[in-house]
């Protein structure tokens, strides 16, 4: 029986890396598996207080890699990157959104809205059953929207 290339993957490589990183004194950000060019890659995202470096993604990645061999969630070949989610992070998570309230973000939506178009900033207001209210940062509007209408929401870290 052939091996997930989805969500079935991403979901074990999670439950597989979560407490390895914890046991590292990190936090799992995100796991994806995606396919870019004729390669896939299994990115693992990994984060701290105060950000990670090159040390943080060498540790995680030994540790990782010989559990993940033995699980063998993946068919084939591909490349393993352990990363940082960087400074204009992706909100992905429940935890992500409820963790950023009141920070400025970037969103891109798959349909452009009258008055905004498809991207916009403002600061992430409230969060709640996958659905996001961003105000503008004049505080003169506010634009609510679901994880379906949205291609992706990032930290506008560079909004100053």
């Amino acid at each position: 029986m052939a091996k997930s290339k989805g969500g079935v993957t991403v979901s074990k490589v999670w439950q597989l890396c979560e407490p390895i990183v914890g046991e590292l004194g990190l936090s799992l950000w995100d796991v994806r598996y995606v396919k870019e060019g004729a390669e896939w890659y299994l990115r693992v995202y990994i984060d701290k207080p105060g950000g990670v470096d090159i040390n943080d993604c060498e540790a995680v990645s030994r540790a990782i890699n010989e559990p993940l061999d033995e699980l063998d969630p993946i068919d084939g070949s591909y490349c393993l990157e352990v990363c940082s989610p960087g400074l204009e992070r992706e909100l992905v998570r429940d935890e992500h959104f409820e963790q950023y309230i009141g920070a400025d973000v970037l969103v891109k939506l798959r349909r452009p809205v009258e008055g905004v178009g498809k991207e916009f900033d403002g600061r992430l207001k409230s969060y709640s059953d996958g659905e996001i209210t961003v105000e503008d940062h004049e505080g003169e509007n506010e634009l609510s929207f679901t994880k379906k209408d949205m291609v992706w929401v990032k930290l506008d870290d560079f909004n100053v």
